[in-house]
């Protein structure tokens, strides 16, 4: 394998020596390797969710059974590890003890405030892009956890009734101007509780 495998762009989790060990596909020996084997899987995942009664439905998505699941569905051809929290602290995120906890906050915090569609506390796209923001701020899984809070956002904001996300049309998990924008929306948000830049980032 080249040094470079599991060299992680700015703003992302490196992974651990341990998790790295959950690696799959014997074929994967590069950088661009592991990109197309977990774009693969990704979009395996996409298609499930677009058809599956429980990512479809508030109740059912916003649970904790169901975050796993997705995360599993997205990464489980490329990693032993997909779809469980993990079991130590990183760079950024919950200590991992709290892991649990701080979903389950997090998704009874949504509930309440999508209970009623038509008095949202904030837009869909906001409620969704701020649950997005909380829930890759908690960072559960090893690893993918861009991908996957934002992949949840947009299947939270389908559930509000609006579309999809476009998250700059390009690929986030590369360096480049939008992975650059994408980093200081969450930054703002960070520090000044302000979700504007992020909100219209993700529909851009």
């Amino acid at each position: 394998m080249t040094a470079n495998l599991f060299q992680e762009p700015e703003g992302a989790t490196p992974l651990s020596p341990e998790d790295a060990k959950g690696l799959i596909p014997t074929w994967v020996a590069t950088r661009a390797d592991l990109n197309a084997a977990e774009q693969e899987n990704i979009a395996k995942a996409i298609a499930w969710a677009s058809t599956s009664p429980r990512m479809g439905a508030l109740g059912s998505l916003m649970t904790e059974e169901s975050l796993k699941t997705l995360h599993k569905r997205m990464f489980g051809d490329v990693w032993k590890w997909a779809g469980t929290y993990r079991r130590h602290d990183t760079n950024m995120g919950a200590q991992w003890p709290y892991i649990s906890i701080q979903v389950h906050e997090l998704l009874a915090d949504v509930l309440a405030q999508a209970s009623d569609v038509e008095d949202l506390p904030w837009s869909a796209d906001e409620l969704a892009v701020r649950f997005h923001h909380r829930l890759v701020a908690i960072h559960p899984f090893p690893n993918g956890n861009g991908r996957h809070s934002r992949l949840s956002a947009d299947l939270l904001v389908n559930v509000l009734g609006e579309s999809s996300f476009t998250w700059g049309s390009e690929n986030l998990s590369s360096p480049g101007r939008a992975r650059r924008v994408y980093l200081d929306a969450l930054r703002t948000a960070d520090r000044l509780h302000d979700y504007q830049p992020l909100v219209e980032f993700a529909r851009s």
